[in-house]
């Protein structure tokens, strides 16, 4: 397969490197990631400044190209620009934290394999859960199966696939689940501050969140040792709405 590979994290993050160690022998990989960090960044685009590409080598051979954007614009870029050649997968990731709930709408990660899926390429995003100690080989190993998976399966390309991987030894991964998005309430602090110059500045310091779970959920199914595979898509309409705001009589405005 003609994978194309890109992240949130940027084109160093260990994450992408195990993917790519994982994949590249099978597959013709082409990375596209950001030259920085992009987390949480959500679906952002560049449009009022041009996009940099460099090409980045590891151990003197090419790599991949670093793009100064955000995960979106590498994979548009990439599609368009970049690789020339038709792409059967976009695979983002391995995200460092996982991508549950309501973070799916901030993170880069999961945009970067809803852009693919939106310019009609068959996506994946890939998180591995915690900030410490994961292990990106085991996840990536993982990450390798469903992908073979994934290519035989008959999914709409409009969709894409949001996988979060528990940070477990392998024996202790309880296997997989088809789940749903979480349902989440943010409750957001911010520590206000003052510079030496006497301005005032905001520094996020926490964010707890509430979940509304059942059986079939992304958070339970990644707190219960699961592999939780979540569907999405980028049609946000709420078609329970629809036959509501059909009854308002507009003419009285």
């Amino acid at each position: 397969m003609r994978i194309l590979l890109t992240n949130d994290d940027g084109i160093h993050a260990v994450g992408l490197c195990a993917l790519y160690e994982a994949l590249a022998d099978e597959n013709d990989v082409f990375v596209v990631a950001p030259d920085s960090e992009r987390s949480a960044v959500g679906h952002a685009i560049t449009i009022a400044d041009p996009l940099r590409a460099r090409l980045v080598k590891k151990n003197k051979e090419p790599f991949g190209w670093a793009v100064s954007g955000t995960p979106a614009d590498c994979v548009k870029l990439a599609v368009h620009e970049l690789i020339r050649q038709p792409v059967d997968l976009v695979v983002s990731g391995i995200n460092q934290g996982a991508n549950i709930g309501a973070s799916v709408l901030y993170s880069g990660t999961v945009s970067a394999a809803t852009e693919g899926a939106m310019l009609n390429i068959r996506s994946a995003a890939f998180s591995l859960e915690g900030y410490r100690d994961g292990d990106f080989c085991l996840a990536a190993s993982i990450a390798k199966e469903l992908i073979s998976l994934i290519a035989g399966l008959d999914i709409p390309k409009s969709v894409a696939l949001n996988i979060n991987i528990p940070a477990l030894p392998l024996n202790r991964i309880a296997g997989f689940k088809i789940t749903r998005q979480a349902v989440a309430m943010l409750d957001e602090q911010f520590d206000r501050r003052v510079d030496p110059r006497g301005n005032i500045y905001y520094w996020q310091s926490d964010v707890s969140v509430s979940y509304f779970e059942d059986d079939n959920t992304d958070i339970l199914a990644l707190k219960n040792g699961f592999i939780s595979i979540t569907p999405i898509h980028f049609d946000l309409t709420a078609y329970n709405m629809l036959n509501k705001l059909l009854c308002l009589d507009f003419n009285k405005i």
